[in-house]
């Protein structure tokens, strides 16, 4: 390869600085772009150009305005006299008259020049400016010359046709037809330039590509995600200082071509950078002038399959689904109660819906936290089971007259009256993925969970064995049977309901009503069960699930096969030696540490007599949401902005590393915390 001195001053200009600070890579950028970016193409490039049956140009017209468009021609149109000439043979297939760029293709003007193949993901790109130019040849003097890696880029395999459309299509706004093309797009080109102090321009023109649909169109604005790449930032900027931009969209079966003229602005902070998979920043777009020239290629495209970076990222669709099922999630909602039932003595089902927007999806065993002013003003949170499955279609609620919330609900709620709901949490959820043998377990009303994993189950109809053990103190207190007698006949004789009273009374018959008179234990466990590969869920009042899951454990049950959620503040405790890696977490701390909460701009200082970070929050008079105070509902999550936390009782399910169960953790050891409270 014949090697040739390249200038050593930056490759970088103001505006693609600018924005490699702002991600913390200028330096190493600096030394990169001396390596990478030269002023003449490598032999490997100049062979590259010279097979490719098109090439991607970005011009400027006298106007200001870039445009990028398609220069196409036979295999070996493109060729290369030396490493920093490019030359384009042009009489076989002439610029086209009607393309907006060619008026910017002229001699002495700038260029941005792009190489792409589509059916190996190979791309290259020229800046220079354009020696000379006729109708039968374009020569290109190589400003810039580097290579780009195969992200983004969809498979494609190409062939060419004969004839190419005549017609032109001007507009100042987007028709229906044009929006369409855009969302259905997988890829684009966009041109863009800058002005430089002595008076020189540099154009450039980059590929875009995602999933169909990461283009959003509102009007004529398109609002565009900007995904990891190389870190060059040669569009972004170029738009940092000039926002002029020209998109080019092409549609790869029928050959139209959409080009689009207007004015760009980056956006670096936004809630939607976030919701959007695999953006990093995103980019607007404005049209001022749209110009469609159907059929306008001669090359037609056959997709064949996404790019594996492209498959990593949304598409709009999806983050405003997202969007959406994250305000379900977060604020407060009003539900209309639809029905109610009495199950037992004692406890009541509530079948609610939202009054606006459809029900949010939720995992069988997931819990609902509902919300209630009392009479005198009081806020009263309390959390919820679902007795209800996905499966069944609605949400429902089983409720026991026990405390001051589940007793207003009793007394006070009635068909067609509103509550506020939040939309389903938890992560004491069934695993219906596996086939191993269920066995539900579970104290009064803490069936609840584990009638809407057993509904879930049956409905999946699996084929998989399931064992339900229910405990009650009387015949009055065991809810849901006619419902359990209505799943056993719909499981075909896969379900088997093992249910003990503690004190059965006359009216109760040994067989018919129940199986085992006392409470739950191990000894019935044991009686009922072989003791194969079994997936445990529990679930009832603190006591009763710690003494199950120990009796499981001294059975050599494994814990990951032991599933359970307990009622009241404490959790349940694990065994984990020799089955697992104990939780490993930084320690408590022992002397003050500031606590920050973001939202409300206040701060505190816990000391290790404040209890946890929900008990120093209300000190501050802050009034954080949550009900078991425990770790187990999940309704205090709060997110962790900066700092670690320590558990002294751990929960039974970990929040993710960016949030913090604030009813049960306290600061750890280091650096102040800051909470987004």
């Amino acid at each position: 390869m014949q090697q040739l001195p390249s200038h050593r001053q930056s490759p970088w200009h103001a505006g693609e600085r600018r924005l490699q600070e702002k991600v913390g890579v200028a330096e190493r950028m600096e030394v990169l772009g001396q390596k990478v970016i030269r002023d003449y193409m490598p032999d490997q490039h100049r062979e590259f150009y010279h097979q490719l049956p098109f090439m991607v140009a970005g011009a400027v017209d006298g106007a200001g305005q870039p445009w990028a468009t398609l220069i196409e021609g036979e295999e070996g149109f493109v060729s290369s006299p030396d490493p920093r000439r490019l030359s384009f043979d042009l009489a076989a297939m002439a610029l086209d008259p009607l393309d907006p760029a060619t008026s910017g293709l002229v001699g002495g003007e700038a260029i941005g020049l792009l190489g792409i193949e589509l059916h190996t993901r190979r791309r290259n790109r020229i800046n220079g400016h354009i020696r000379h130019a006729s109708a039968q040849r374009l020569e290109i003097a190589v400003e810039h010359s580097f290579g780009n890696c195969p992200q983004y880029i969809q498979l494609r395999r190409y062939r060419r046709v004969s004839e190419r459309g005549v017609e032109r299509v001007d507009a100042a706004e987007l028709d229906a037809r044009s929006a369409e093309m855009i969302r259905s797009a997988d890829t684009f080109f966009v041109a863009s330039y800058v002005e430089h102090d002595d008076g020189r321009r540099s154009v450039d023109v980059s590929h875009r590509g995602g999933r169909a649909g990461f283009v959003r169109v509102e009007g004529n604005r398109l609002t565009i995600p900007d995904y990891a790449g190389n870190l060059h930032f040669n569009t972004l900027g170029n738009l940092s200082i000039n926002p002029r931009a020209g998109l080019l969209f092409v549609d790869f079966t029928t050959g139209d071509v959409l080009q689009l003229a207007g004015r760009a602005e980056i956006i670096l902070d936004s809630p939607l950078i976030k919701a959007f998979e695999g953006a990093e920043r995103l980019w607007t777009f404005d049209v001022e002038q749209a110009v469609l020239r159907p059929a306008a290629a001669s090359l037609r495209w056959a997709f064949e399959e996404y790019a594996p970076t492209s498959l990593m990222t949304g598409t709009w669709a999806e983050t405003d689904a997202r969007l959406r099922e994250r305000e379900q999630r977060n604020p407060w909602q009003r539900w209309r109660v639809q029905h109610q039932q009495q199950e037992s003595a004692d406890v009541r089902s509530f079948v609610l819906a939202p009054e606006q927007g459809a029900a949010p999806r939720f995992a069988a065993g997931q819990h609902l936290p509902i919300r209630i002013t009392t009479a005198a003003g009081e806020t009263l949170l309390r959390t919820y089971s679902l007795s209800s499955a996905p499966s069944d279609g609605y949400l429902r609620i089983s409720v026991k007259a026990q405390g001051r919330v589940s007793r207003h609900l009793h007394e006070q709620v009635q068909v067609g009256d509103v509550l506020e709901v939040r939309a389903p949490l938890g992560s004491f959820i069934l695993d219906s993925q596996t086939t191993r043998p269920l066995v539900l377990i579970g104290a009064g009303v803490g069936i609840t969970p584990l009638l809407s994993m057993l509904r879930e189950q049956v409905a999946l109809q699996q084929g998989r064995r399931i064992h339900f053990f229910q405990g009650a103190r009387a015949l009055a207190d065991l809810p849901f049977q006619a419902e359990l007698r209505e799943l056993v006949q719909r499981a075909g004789g896969l379900l088997h309901v093992h249910r003990a009273l503690s004190a059965p009374g006359s009216d109760a018959l040994l067989g018919r009503d129940y199986e085992q008179h006392g409470r739950i234990d191990m000894a019935q466990i044991k009686a009922a069960l072989s003791f194969d590969d079994y997936d445990f869920y529990l679930c009832g009042p603190a006591a009763f699930t710690q003494a199950i899951y120990d009796g499981l454990n001294d059975l050599n049950v494994a814990d990951e096969r032991i599933h359970a959620e307990a009622f009241g503040p404490s959790t349940l405790k694990r065994r984990t030696q020799g089955q697992g890696t104990a939780l490993v977490q930084p320690p408590a701390a022992r002397e003050p540490v500031p606590v920050y909460f973001t939202l409300s701009s206040r701060e505190a200082r816990w000391t290790p007599d404040s209890g946890s970070l929900l008990e120093l929050a209300e000190s501050r008079g802050l009034t954080p949401e949550f009900s078991c105070r425990g770790g187990s509902c999940g309704t205090c999550k709060t997110r962790l902005v900066s700092g670690q936390v320590h558990y002294p009782n751990p929960p039974t399910e970990l929040p993710p590393d960016d949030s913090v169960l604030i009813c049960c953790a306290v600061p750890a050891q280091g650096e102040p915390l800051q909470l987004e409270l």
